[in-house]
């Protein structure tokens, strides 16, 4: 890597709005490097968060964009053979690196590094960590694949010595597939889960068990690996390939941080874990594990009981996780979430059935990732989704690009749920969904919208339609 200094260093990310990599580029130009990129049809919000950090951005691939003084081309992992850029890039053989392997050698090495992975929880548990630590006086730098409502930013940078990562398990770039979390060089890792996903890239569970094992094998013997000891995945990956100390967390007699005496109510959860009691403004029985994970990554980081109570007792959320985005004149209340795995969608709605009981609740779903785009999860998603009082299912995202062999058939998971009782409906675009819901719904209704993407600004519809 380049030795210059922050000022005389030019980085160029191709790819710059997407959500991680935007983030990252805004905090390294915080930090004093020069830094322009590019990305195909520049929206907000990133756009104008960029160019509010002062971060030039140019519309579109094309060779032409490429700066003659750029110290390294940072490549999204979207970016693939036949980017223009990209092509240029190897023609020219110009200097290039994955987003982590350019946080491994430029933020991580050298530091305390908490890195929060699993199928699920990783934005909400590597918020919680980040802000307790903030909330403590410790300056962590941290970075976040979502937006923290009390850091009010997904990236930042420090000299505190201390980073919370949150650690993906998606590929790094088109041409290194290993991890992301591979490169984040954990003295802490965090495995909050671990289930199928990203059929695009992996085979099966037991290719997605390899890559948790590699980043386990990674954590010195002075650092600690903190698992769900309730998650029998979790459990099998730590004994094939842990190395360093564990401690288990869970509701299970095995663990040696066991979570106890939960009592739920409609807008906190208060529940012991090792003897003390914590208080969290949020529902749900994942939230509650999701807080017992950095809790004992925090006690690990030398923080007293004290300390976490007061930070957990102002953590106020994530954007896109149960976000209320409004209430209609007829009380129908619209809620934001990125849930697009089951298990996700299951417990979301379990969690908010406390704080709305008795109202009907609907589902409005799109299958938009690279996984619930396929009939990878076709019997697992209705069992989901049936937690609703309702169901709505959008069109398959680029379904064209899928077989019809490999692709989720949402006929049979509307039969499904009809044959569970559930109404359900299948709408082929987000008008034809508004107007079902407009059609069907009762004044006080719950209706919350899952997806990993904008759903075609769905949200705003619906609080201008019903």
């Amino acid at each position: 890597m380049s030795e210059k200094s922050p000022a005389d260093t030019h980085l160029y990310f191709m790819g710059i709005c997407g959500t991680a990599m935007g983030s990252v580029a805004a905090a390294f130009r915080d930090a004093g490097y020069r830094v322009s990129g590019s990305d195909s049809h520049v929206y907000d919000p990133m756009k104008s968060f960029l160019e509010d950090s002062g971060i030039e951005i140019l519309d579109g691939y094309k060779a032409e964009n490429l700066p003659d003084d750029v110290d390294f081309f940072v490549i999204g992992n979207a970016q693939s053979r036949g980017n223009p850029e990209v092509e240029a890039v190897l023609n020219q053989k110009l200097p290039y690196i994955s987003l982590p392997q350019l946080l491994r050698e430029k933020v991580l090495r050298g530091k305390s590094n908490y890195v929060v992975s699993g199928t699920h929880g990783k934005t909400t548990t590597s918020s919680m960590l980040a802000w307790i630590f903030e909330s403590a006086g410790r300056n962590p730098g941290f970075i976040i694949g979502g937006l923290p409502g009390n850091l009010e930013q997904g990236a930042r940078f420090t000299d505190s010595g201390i980073n919370v990562l949150e650690g993906d398990e998606y590929d790094s770039a088109f041409f290194d597939k290993r991890s992301k979390f591979i490169h984040y060089l954990p003295e802490v890792a965090i495995v909050n889960n671990i289930e199928f996903d990203h059929a695009d890239i992996f085979d099966d569970l037991d290719a997605i068990k390899k890559t948790f094992g590699h980043m386990i094998r990674l954590v010195p013997g002075n650092g600690l690996v903190i698992l769900n000891g309730d998650d029998e995945n979790c459990l099998a990956v730590f004994e094939k390939e842990g190395h360093s100390p564990v401690k288990r967390v869970g509701f299970s007699d095995l663990c040696e941080a066991r979570i106890e005496d939960v009592d739920y109510c409609a807008d906190e959860t208060s529940f012991t874990l090792e003897g003390e009691r914590y208080q969290l403004p949020m529902n749900g029985e994942f939230n509650v594990r999701n807080a017992s994970m950095a809790i004992t990554a925090a006690r690990f980081g030398g923080l007293s009981p004290d300390e976490i109570r007061e930070a957990l007792s102002s953590f106020r959320g994530i954007k896109r996780r149960q976000e209320v985005r409004g209430v209609t004149d007829r009380g129908i209340t619209v809620i934001d979430d990125f849930g697009h795995h089951p298990t996700a969608i299951k417990q979301a709605i379990r969690a908010l059935r406390p704080k709305y009981e008795g109202a009907r609740m609907w589902a409005l779903f799109e299958p938009r990732s690279n996984t619930t785009r396929r009939n990878v999860f076709q019997e697992a998603l209705p069992d989901a989704l049936g937690e609703a009082d309702a169901v709505c299912i959008a069109a398959v995202a680029r379904a064209n690009l899928l077989g019809e062999e490999e692709r989720l058939d949402t006929d049979l998971l509307m039969e499904t749920l009809r044959a569970g009782g559930k109404p359900a409906y299948y709408e082929p675009d987000v008008d034809a969904i508004v107007a079902r819901l407009e059609a069907e719904a009762n004044d006080g209704d719950v209706v919350v919208v899952f997806s990993n993407g904008g759903f075609g600004g769905i949200h705003d519809l619906l609080l201008s339609r019903l």
